[in-house]
């Protein structure tokens, strides 16, 4: 940690509303047995961040542990990303991912060039993503982009030298969504985060969704699976026979971990530890929220110290009569994604070296 280590006064969301028992797990605990490996984080230096899949174990963990170090200090004043430019390219609709990034940048000293809107851009007048990286090349030191078209990351790389971020393409993936996940459930259980050990208690996972077809339930399914070891079994709850496609498929096979697929969310929620929910898939070129019967509320079977993830927005899968209770993880994760994102930036941008002396606490 930091010599002058002292915890973030400015972080109020960790203390949850009042008459609230939300569950706000303190970062402290994820790092404070050992500080993050910054030689683990530097594998990702200049490096494009497209899939849940390319991250190990260790950097997964290792990245989270320095978010949580983020999250309990003021990191402004030490400007790593000074002189560094980052351009949010947004083609599609997006709150909280977009200005989370951006978020992260300002706090650490970086500028941003913000696209809101593709309409704005030259891709309106039918420019291809092709020419937009090469231009983008020239104007910033890494690029955050978000498309309705699953293919659009890798049209981009075509002439985009520069570090790509995927921010969500299609129905494809949301790799830095999951790693937002992952973050609130390692604080949650810091065990997590380090190797199996004989008396660790292994979860029960639950996803409500269609990793088929939504992206951001697909990514966390693959990043649990660098898990498996913590994970006693994956229940995907869903309307369709096969929802996760072949890719997943093959990816769950590998892992050799046990799932199953079920239509019935009331049989399983007594037994899950951890319950991941979405509401919003990619079908054919638009977006649609799927089948509103399954939903949880506070008179849901829910087992007394399971745990609730959803990556927001959320329409009436998830009643607010859940957000003040011990269940409701969801706003912690989504207040973490700034600081698992500076986490990230700072890898990929090779700005560890400008970082506080990290000592043991």
């Amino acid at each position: 940690m930091p010599e002058d280590f002292e915890p973030n006064p400015a972080t109020p969301y960790l203390t949850p509303p009042r008459d609230s028992d939300a569950t706000r797990p303190e970062p402290r605990n994820l790092f404070q047995s050992s500080p993050p490996d910054l030689k683990v984080l530097a594998q990702l230096s200049g490096q494009n961040v497209l899939y849940a899949r390319q991250f190990s174990f260790e950097l997964v963990a290792e990245l989270c542990k320095l978010a949580a170090v983020l999250e309990q200090i003021e990191i402004w004043p030490y400007h790593p990303l000074d002189g560094k430019i980052v351009t949010t390219a947004f083609f599609e609709a997006s709150t909280r991912t977009r200005t989370s990034f951006e978020s992260a940048v300002h706090r650490l000293g970086g500028k941003v060039i913000s696209i809101p809107d593709g309409s704005i851009t030259g891709a309106k007048k039918g420019e291809s993503l092709q020419d937009i990286g090469e231009m983008f090349n020239a104007y910033c030191d890494c690029v955050v982009m978000r498309h309705t078209d699953t293919d659009a990351p890798k049209r981009m790389l075509e002439n985009l030298r520069v570090p790509l971020i995927n921010a969500g393409n299609g129905s494809g993936e949301h790799p830095t969504q999951a790693l937002a996940d992952w973050y609130a459930l390692l604080k949650w259980n810091p065990r997590l985060a380090a190797p199996f050990e004989t008396g660790d208690r292994r979860l029960e996972l639950g996803i409500l969704g269609t990793p088929g077809s939504m992206r951001a339930v697909k990514s966390f399914l693959l990043m649990s699976l660098l898990f498996s070891e913590h994970i006693a079994k994956v229940t995907v709850i869903s309307e369709m026979a096969d929802p996760f496609g072949k890719d997943v498929i093959d990816a769950l096979n590998r892992a050799d971990i046990d799932y199953e697929v079920t239509n019935d969310i009331r049989e399983n929620l007594p037994r899950l530890d951890v319950i991941y929910m979405n509401s919003i898939a990619f079908l054919g070129d638009s977006y649609k929220a799927l089948d509103s019967r399954y939903k949880l509320d506070s008179d849901s079977p829910l087992k007394e110290d399971a745990v609730i993830l959803h990556p927001l927005a959320r329409l009436d899968e998830l009643d607010t009569s859940l957000d003040k209770t011990p269940h409701n993880l969801y706003f912690s994760q989504a207040h973490g994604a700034v600081f698992v994102r500076q986490a990230l930036l700072l890898a990929v941008l090779g700005r560890l070296d400008r970082l506080p002396e990290l000592k043991s606490s």
